[in-house]
């Protein structure tokens, strides 16, 4: 809280292996505003430790170039291709050392509270997801690849749940 408004930059993440999505958002009061948004890709045909290597140092350099006040990532969901689940684990784990060994405060949160946060439904749809992005980032068109679009969406979530927690403070 800054001079009677509420201010918060935040990094939102879409942990993965071959893709992680990233957005960074300005949270004001009641209002979204995009800082920046893309993807770290890593290719099929390198190691995991460089693939998790690459992950880590890109989002160390994005964290220190943003300075954000938040690192939002999404939990992971039950996957009943356990390779898939644990190569994703392998990234999301990574992703949060990324922000807890920059300094920054790390907020995880399901994809059930962030579908909820965003359409006002925790059964929502892709589709309603990204559209909901766009609308509330008053965007021209939803980010791609999906990955990016989900990140931005934890960002937004973390908004919301941040000016939730804020106003029942003690």
């Amino acid at each position: 809280m800054f001079g009677g408004v509420y201010l918060l930059l935040i990094l939102g993440v879409d942990p993965g292996i071959a893709i992680l999505g990233y957005g960074l958002v300005k949270y004001e009061t009641n209002r979204f505003t995009v800082i920046d948004y893309g993807a770290i890709t890593t290719n099929a045909g390198i190691n995991m430790s460089e693939r998790l290597t690459i992950i880590y140092d890109r989002l160390v350099d994005i964290i220190k170039r943003y300075n954000p006040d938040a690192f939002a990532v999404e939990e992971l969901f039950f996957n009943k291709n356990i390779k898939t689940a644990l190569t994703v684990g392998h990234a999301r784990g990574v992703a949060v050392l990324a922000g807890s060994k920059s300094g920054v405060q790390v907020y995880e949160y399901t994809p059930l509270q962030v579908k909820q946060a965003v359409v006002g439904y925790g059964r929502a749809d892709k589709n309603q997801m990204q559209q909901m992005v766009k609308v509330i980032l008053n965007l021209g068109e939803i980010p791609k690849p999906d990955d990016v679009a989900d990140a931005l969406a934890v960002a937004i979530c973390h908004g919301n749940s941040s000016k939730f927690s804020e106003q029942f403070r003690v």
